[in-house]
């Protein structure tokens, strides 16, 4: 089958590098335009760009997936279906129509739980024990179509948003590729979703990654696990952001919320809401590079005592 590939960050990367080895040819690829990032707000290309461009495959580029232009030039590649991983924009009826196979999304959570943009940091934030992929086959609605095909796996102990999102993409590579193959043969059936079980894990605004010191060590630990590696979970040293990261609840701790208990190579050891102490392994002062703790406290003058805001 001739395939139209969507997806925008690096997440979907691999699944597209899956879908151009196997029996399938991509014979399109749809990302989001360029967009300007860093402080020097420097136009950066999306991941899957970079891919397409380096392996010479047809790209397409608009600013939102509509109109009639757009219609006429994706319905051109005269495709057999389209793939979307990530890519950014909930796709309109007529442009899910317009390859006669439809559409199909590989999603990074095993709905209908996490319908939306940020399925796995917000899995991670929840401190869930298990996720997985879905594969399913697109309507009108926001991840409401329905299942072709399910992979779930455990989310390990300390595992970042990052680090889960890397292992997910390349588990949903293969697990797209099999679904393809079953789509060509005819062999997949299409299953509602339940009704039981919905939630949402829409896009994350920068302001929830501020730590909040009167939450539990667990609780925070699981925060700074979610927003790693962007937009980093973060608090406040006289006024300038400091973002903390490799998180790990302790022992019991008797300081105010907030405060620092302790400071070593181990790392930076912070008083918490419940009476226990959170220990932060990496760290990145605003402006600054990430390095680990024990390297940022060398040169930061932070002693016990003293509390982040």
């Amino acid at each position: 089958m001739k395939v139209i590939f969507w997806g925008s960050p690096e997440f979907a990367v691999t699944p597209l590098e899956a879908v151009c080895g196997s029996a399938h040819p991509v014979v399109g690829v749809v990302c989001q335009p360029d967009r300007p990032v860093g402080r020097g707000r420097k136009l950066s290309p999306p991941a899957v760009k970079s891919f397409a461009l380096k392996n010479n495959l047809r790209l397409l580029q608009p600013e939102k997936p509509r109109g009639e232009p757009f219609l006429s030039e994706l319905s051109s590649l005269e495709a057999d279906i389209s793939v979307v991983v990530a890519y950014g924009h909930i796709l309109r009826p007529v442009v899910l129509a317009v390859p006669p196979r439809g559409s199909i999304n590989l999603h990074a959570s095993l709905l209908p739980a996490y319908r939306g943009a940020a399925p796995i940091q917000r899995a991670v934030a929840a401190g869930e024990a298990r996720t997985g992929l879905t594969v399913i086959r697109m309507d009108a609605g926001m991840d409401t179509g329905p299942v072709l095909a399910v992979r779930e796996t455990g989310i390990v102990f300390g595992e970042s948003a990052g680090e889960l999102a890397r292992r997910l993409s390349a588990l949903g590579a293969g697990l797209l590729i099999e679904t393809l193959d079953q789509i060509e043969r005819g062999t997949l059936e299409a299953i509602p979703q339940p009704s039981a079980g919905i939630s949402y894990a829409p896009k994350i605004e920068r302001e929830e990654a501020r730590l909040d010191w009167s939450l539990p060590a667990e609780r925070l630990a699981c925060l700074i696990r979610a927003f790693d590696p962007a937009p980093g979970a973060y608090c406040l040293r006289g006024g300038k952001v400091l973002k903390l990261f490799r998180p790990l609840a302790g022992g019991r701790a008797e300081g105010r919320p907030g405060e620092v208990a302790g400071t070593g190579e181990a790392g930076l050891k912070i008083c918490c809401g419940d009476n226990r102490e959170l220990l932060v392994r990496e760290a990145q002062a605003e402006g600054k590079r990430r390095m680990s703790a024990g390297e940022y406290l060398r040169g930061a003058g932070l002693a016990p005592g003293e509390v982040l805001s």
